[in-house]
């Protein structure tokens, strides 16, 4: 056992995860949740958690650690409510994709003597809420920590132990350069996928009929990046657009640059630039991040009897 009691706030698929984690490995003596829907706080409680509350301020009481899983924008009157209640040397982390916006809404809520350690699982699926949960999400995916310079070593050094023994890897960085970093790898795809879902559903040429019976080639990756939740996605672009922003200008600069090698029929410089990118994939796959399965390593469809 790590923690004696952990904190969720917020029970969605990143803390149920996490609840299902900590209960396989016996890290948490105890495991307290809060959600705002009260069908919510019922699932949890069936599903993952020893004791759910009706409020943020009771679930934290007496929590070595908490949790902070909700929308990066509803960090900071969550924190203005638990601030209060948190108890002495409690270790107090979040989950969310940006962090400057994060530190900046929760750090002012907390008292002296809680030590604040923001952190961002590189872990997910398209789907939310508290059943979609399971305790091998964190298996060898990154979840990066950027705490300040003056964190307290020794709770940041039991946080790590805990999100080691969930099955991630933990790295640490500062927060700027953890926005920049998400916002190549993470929130820029995610706002490219919802723009080709956007394109397809306004072509009028091509009927809704075929976009789905054909979405079985790159459409359909497309299709369940933009699944996500709506909510997470419009906080994670409106509190991380100074880098969102950045790096879409990098991706206009370099989709002219592909446009223009198309319209010229400059194949030399497609499959250099091509050949470049797939170097990309493999060394994704050689890092443990995916699969070389085919089919990206979806099981395929039951066979159909008779």
């Amino acid at each position: 056992m790590i923690y004696g009691r952990v904190a969720l706030i917020g029970l969605g698929l990143i803390a149920s995860s996490m609840a299902h984690a900590m209960r396989a490995g016996g890290l948490a003596g105890e495991i307290v949740g809060y959600a705002k829907s009260a069908e919510t706080r019922a699932v949890a409680k069936e599903l993952f958690c020893d004791r759910v509350c009706d409020t943020a301020a009771e679930a934290v009481a007496g929590a070595d650690l908490v949790v902070l899983a909700v929308p990066v924008g509803a960090m900071g009157a969550i924190a203005a409510e638990i601030g209060p209640h948190l108890k002495p040397g409690a270790t107090v982390t979040d989950v969310g994709s940006v962090k400057q916006a994060v530190v900046d809404a929760v750090a002012p809520h907390l008292p002296a003597g809680v030590h604040f350690i923001p952190g961002h699982p590189m872990a997910g699926t398209e789907y939310s809420g508290p059943r979609s949960g399971f305790a091998t999400l964190y298996q060898n995916r990154w979840w990066l920590l950027t705490p300040a310079e003056e964190c307290d070593a020794q709770a940041l050094a039991r946080l790590r132990q805990l999100i080691e023994a969930m099955g991630a890897k933990v790295d640490t960085m500062d927060v700027a350069h953890h926005d920049l970093v998400v916002a190549v790898v993470s929130h820029v795809p995610h706002a490219i996928a919802y723009t080709m879902v956007g394109v397809a559903d306004h072509m009028r040429r091509v009927s809704q009929s075929e976009v789905i019976k054909y979405s079985a080639a790159g459409f359909r990756d497309f299709t369940r990046i933009a699944a996500s939740d709506p909510t997470m996605w419009r906080d994670v672009f409106l509190t991380n657009k100074d880098a969102v922003l950045d790096i879409l200008g990098r991706f206009a600069e370099e989709l002219f640059v592909l446009q223009r090698a198309i319209r010229m029929g400059d194949g030399e410089h497609l499959h250099a630039y091509f050949t470049r990118t797939r170097a990309i994939r493999r060394g994704i796959i050689e890092a443990g991040q995916d699969t070389a399965a085919p089919d990206f390593g979806r099981a395929p469809p039951p066979a159909k009897e008779g």
